[in-house]
């Protein structure tokens, strides 16, 4: 063996050997932290402040950002760990917060906003929303009408904002403004991380056909906000919106379920509690769609699994509005056949329409499947609807040409709207 050889050789095994040495880290991490905070026992917050402090929160995150600069994979080990050991997880209470904001501010911050802004929303002591759709700016969002004017050190915005989730309880909101009309629509916008608790910012519930209003309208009317409290340069407010984006749709179609779980779990229930056993034809075409929904459903997980040990810290690619697209597809479908599995019980919704303002978002199964089946209508609209899911996928994945838009170089002034 030559001594170039022998090199070689080391170097390779010494590659080899840096993600077993990581995943010990990380776990030894782990250990300490379930030691000397044991879930259950302690707060919450404080759990979660410790582990945003020991680099835990997100490990592919940098070092001071709740991070340690590991590999993405190792971020699904540490939750599985601590899910495993009852934790409770900060994702649940401030999801908008935890999947979108953080890597906005992350990627686009500055290191003061970083200090700032992240460790109290990862211990949910501040509740984060989004501020990016409008009455006339929903699928299309850069065709905003927000205002944001510059005067002196300060912003004053005006304008208002819809469909934002859990903005009843949001400390701060990302928000998107357009502060350059003479520019086009993609060019003359800036975000800010406003106080949604500020003078000037006006909150109203939008109730939703489950009688809940996870949702909400924001009206802003002369509202300051610093100008230390923009996110990225005066103008780059597109750029930084993409990053938000992409990360809101792996946030909420991207998460890899174990295997069987979720809703597909309530439409198995269902068919062994009302229907194993039943030799009619009627029963064998819901067999059949019980299994067809396992597959597509295992079909999913796989993919979400591969984009998931394929994806890098920063923008995520066009493969969270693929995983989003098919969450909320999969999700009306297989919903629509537990109420079928219900037979004449799926047509009673027993809550009686409550006019309540949850404390958390509903993207998931709850516990009552007629709940869930009308929940899930707003699963192909939020974060994005399968429209623009499709687009995205047939632009950037299949290499479609794209949908004439004759408003591009237009400036945003110049636009008609309605």
């Amino acid at each position: 063996m030559t001594a170039e050889t022998s090199t070689t050789g080391a170097a390779t095994e010494g590659a080899a050997d840096a993600p077993a040495a990581e995943a010990q880290r990380v776990d030894a991490l782990v250990d300490q932290l379930l030691a000397d905070f044991p879930p259950g026992e302690v707060p919450d917050g404080e759990l979660w402040g410790a582990q945003f402090d020991r680099g835990l929160a997100w490990v592919h995150y940098p070092e001071g950002c709740g991070g340690l600069g590991l590999r993405p994979q190792l971020h699904q080990r540490v939750l599985a760990r601590l899910t495993g050991a009852g934790a409770p997880q900060p994702a649940l209470r401030n999801v908008i917060g935890y999947g979108m904001v953080a890597p906005t501010i992350v990627a686009h911050g500055t290191d003061e906003q970083k200090r700032r802004y992240l460790r109290p929303l990862f211990t949910c002591a501040e509740i984060w929303c989004q501020l990016f759709s409008e009455p006339g700016a929903g699928s299309d969002v850069a065709s905003l009408a927000t205002r944001a004017t510059r005067d002196g050190d300060e912003w004053l915005l005006d304008g208002q904002k819809v469909w934002t989730t859990l903005a009843h309880l949001a400390s701060y909101g990302l928000l998107l403004a357009r502060t350059d009309p003479d520019l086009p629509k993609h060019q003359g916008m800036t975000c800010f991380l406003v106080d949604m608790r500020g003078p000037g910012v006006e909150v109203r519930p939008l109730y939703q056909i489950t009688g809940e209003a996870e949702f909400n309208e924001v009206f802003f009317t002369d509202a300051r906000v610093p100008d230390g409290a923009r996110l990225g340069a005066v103008g780059d407010g597109w750029r930084v919106a993409v990053t938000t984006l992409m990360n809101e749709r792996v946030a909420i179609g991207g998460n890899v379920a174990p295997r069987g779980r979720g809703p597909i779990a309530e439409a198995v229930r269902l068919w062994q509690e009302r229907w194993r056993g039943d030799g009619s034809a009627h029963a064998a075409v819901l067999r059949d769609r019980l299994l067809a929904a396992w597959v597509r459903q295992e079909v999913a997980r796989l993919t979400n699994l591969r984009a998931s040990v394929a994806r890098r810290a920063g923008t995520p690619g066009p493969e969270g509005s693929v995983a989003k697209l098919a969450f909320a597809e999969e999700n009306k479908r297989i919903f629509d056949l537990c109420v079928d599995l219900l037979g004449a019980d799926g047509m009673l919704y027993g809550s009686d329409y409550p006019k309540v303002r949850p404390g958390q978002v509903g993207f998931g199964a709850a516990v009552d499947v007629r709940k869930s089946f009308l929940r899930a209508r707003a699963n192909s609209i939020e974060g994005g609807t399968s429209e623009v899911m499709r687009n995205i996928l047939g632009e950037r994945v299949l290499g479609l040409p794209g949908e004439p838009r004759a408003d591009k170089d237009v400036p945003w002034k110049d636009v008609p709207r309605s």
